[in-house]
């Protein structure tokens, strides 16, 4: 996979399955995860090349990026503008 101009891929953390307490969360009440890490990223857009790369671990918007299944795992492909922050 190689997104295109300023497009990264992302794949998501998984939810949590259980509470600190120790109590199990059904999949209709697990929350969407908003944290991931980077799989992919495109060339940049207009000469501007992206700060974020491969492997780095980012926090994006609760509803960023089209989610898609590619070769059984699930990934988002979002803007360089929907993440929020890097983390080291």
């Amino acid at each position: 996979m190689k997104p295109i101009n300023d497009r990264v891929i992302v794949k998501p953390a998984s939810a949590d399955e259980k509470t600190k307490g120790g109590i199990i969360i059904p999949d209709t009440a697990k929350e969407k995860p908003q944290k991931g890490e980077v799989v992919a990223v495109g060339p940049g857009k207009d000469g501007n090349k992206l700060s974020v790369k491969k492997g780095d671990t980012v926090l994006y918007g609760k509803y960023a990026g089209q989610e898609f299944n590619y070769k059984g795992h699930d990934y988002l492909i979002m803007r360089e503008d929907d993440i929020l922050v890097i983390i080291d």
